[in-house]
């Protein structure tokens, strides 16, 4: 079982992202205080686009603090120290913490975090925001073919949650769907596989991964 902390607590709404209007959440600020969660999120954090972001499946964002040196060293590659990797937030997330990595949690595990129990419903599926967040094209790419993506949480139980606050994994899922192999097979291409058949109809079915990556795993059942 998973036993953590939260390193940072992040909470943001709407702010302007490109000059044609077009507005993002994903810069988030740390606070200091405990802050309520409820069933579409942290209280005063918004999300720019609830098409395609927020709601029950994707009330918490979450990223693995293990992800960060690994970018850092990426962009040290690169002949650059990129300022966005200097504090947590930089790809958009609520928490930031250790130990949950996408090959560690399950689709369907349980924590509890502060006051709130919540569970891991899907991984996060990067987009065009996060090359324009870094000033980086390709980058989206990158996180794909790394598997970096982090993941959402849906609440269970609402409850206070603060900076610091044990993250004890109370429930582990009855089978082997990580987020990790569930991304790989939706998102990174695994689908094409000529033996993906079984696998994405056992997606389909799987309770406990979010409504929309179980249509994808319908839409690309053969």
């Amino acid at each position: 079982m998973i036993l953590s902390q939260i390193d940072s607590l992040l909470i943001g709404g709407p702010k302007d992202f490109r000059a044609d209007g077009t507005k993002s959440a994903m810069a988030r600020e740390a606070v200091d205080r405990p802050v309520m969660l409820r069933k579409l999120g942290f209280e005063g954090d918004k999300v720019a686009d609830p098409t395609v972001h927020g709601g029950v499946d994707k009330a918490v964002h979450f990223y693995p603090a293990e992800h960060y040196p690994k970018w850092i060293a990426h962009f040290a590659e690169q002949g650059m120290a990129h300022p966005l990797l200097e504090k947590a937030g930089a790809f958009g997330e609520n928490i930031s913490a250790s130990g949950l990595t996408e090959d560690k949690v399950r689709i369907g595990d349980r924590f509890r975090i502060g006051k709130a129990v919540v569970e891991i419903s899907q991984g996060r599926q990067p987009c065009w925001k996060i090359d324009h967040h870094f000033s980086v094209h390709g980058l989206s790419a990158l996180v794909i073919n790394t598997g970096r993506c982090g993941g959402y949480f849906r609440v269970i139980e609402g409850g206070e949650v603060a900076p610091f606050d044990r993250i004890e994994q109370i429930e582990q899922a009855p089978h082997d769907w990580t987020i990790d192999r569930v991304f790989h097979l939706l998102i990174g291409g695994g689908h094409r596989a000529p033996d993906a058949a079984n696998a994405l109809k056992e997606l389909r079915d799987l309770s406990s991964l979010a409504e929309n990556w179980r249509g994808r795993a319908a839409k690309l059942a053969p």
